[in-house]
């Protein structure tokens, strides 16, 4: 069998795995920022919460525009040429290894996520430059040591890596659990590695009713936390200016930043 026929036999399993019965939150996402990779029950769900908070759809997009913010930062002033990006959600414009690339050619991106229409478009669709490299793994968060060990595979864990983990860590239901797996990630990297993280926050009563309709969906639940609970991710780092912000706010490229219900932050290793 040739390498091409066996990918197709990959992308064929993984399509397989698709369960389009229900809601999904890498679907419901790529809806909510002008995606065409959803279904119908995806697009039904959105629609119903934008009936009910529609500042969800700018929640989607700032946080998008948040990540490219961060990764210009750090692959240009900061000098990280290694970006390990956990829940990675559908491709769409301006994905991590293509901000990163955009900067610095040489970088190395590995993405990671367990949705099979992830993984299938991962596959098919992103690429690298020819000087840097990009890797996908089909792993869980919960699992932290499979990440690292096939993460290894691309990125050199002896220098700083840029862990990026956005919009994903709400689908974890206990804080407690949360903040365990990102300080066991964190402790495999070395000094001068980054830490970027953003979700979306309890701080209106519209999210917190967008959050609870999503939730009876039957898709994998997402848990808002509070902004003091977004911060604690990064206890033990030394946070960038201007530290936990809302996403339109963290280093603004406008004069004034739309609200919005989401919080994120750059720290570094010391």
């Amino acid at each position: 069998m040739s390498d091409h026929d066996s990918q197709l036999d990959s992308t064929a399993d993984l399509r397989a795995r698709i369960d389009t019965s229900k809601p999904h939150s890498a679907r419901f996402w790529n809806y909510f920022v002008g995606g065409k990779d959803n279904y119908e029950k995806d697009r039904e769900l959105g629609d119903q919460i934008k009936e009910i908070f529609p500042g969800l759809v700018d929640v989607a997009r700032t946080s998008r525009q948040f990540l490219g913010r961060a990764v210009r930062h750090l692959a240009g002033e900061q000098g990280v040429r290694q970006f390990l990006d956990i829940g990675t959600g559908l491709p769409t414009a301006d994905n991590t290894h293509q901000v990163a690339q955009s900067v610095a050619p040489d970088a190395r991106i590995v993405y990671v996520d367990n949705d099979p229409l992830v993984l299938a478009h991962a596959r098919a669709l992103l690429t690298s430059t020819p000087e840097g490299e990009t890797a996908y793994i089909d792993a869980d968060l919960y699992d932290p040591d499979a990440i690292l060990r096939e993460a290894a595979k691309t990125l050199d864990l002896s220098q700083p890596v840029a862990l990026i983990i956005l919009n994903t860590l709400g689908h974890v239901a206990d804080h407690g659990t949360a903040r365990d797996l990102v300080t066991r990630l964190m402790a495999a990297l070395p000094s001068g590695s980054f830490l970027v993280i953003s979700d979306s926050t309890a701080t209106s009563e519209g999210m917190i009713a967008a959050s609870n309709e999503y939730n009876r969906s039957g898709a994998i639940p997402y848990h808002v936390r509070s902004v003091e609970e977004i911060a604690s991710f990064f206890d033990g780092l030394e946070l960038l200016e201007p530290g936990v912000e809302q996403v339109t706010r963290w280093r603004a490229e406008t004069a004034e930043p739309a609200q919005v219900d989401a919080y994120g932050a750059v720290a570094r290793k010391p």
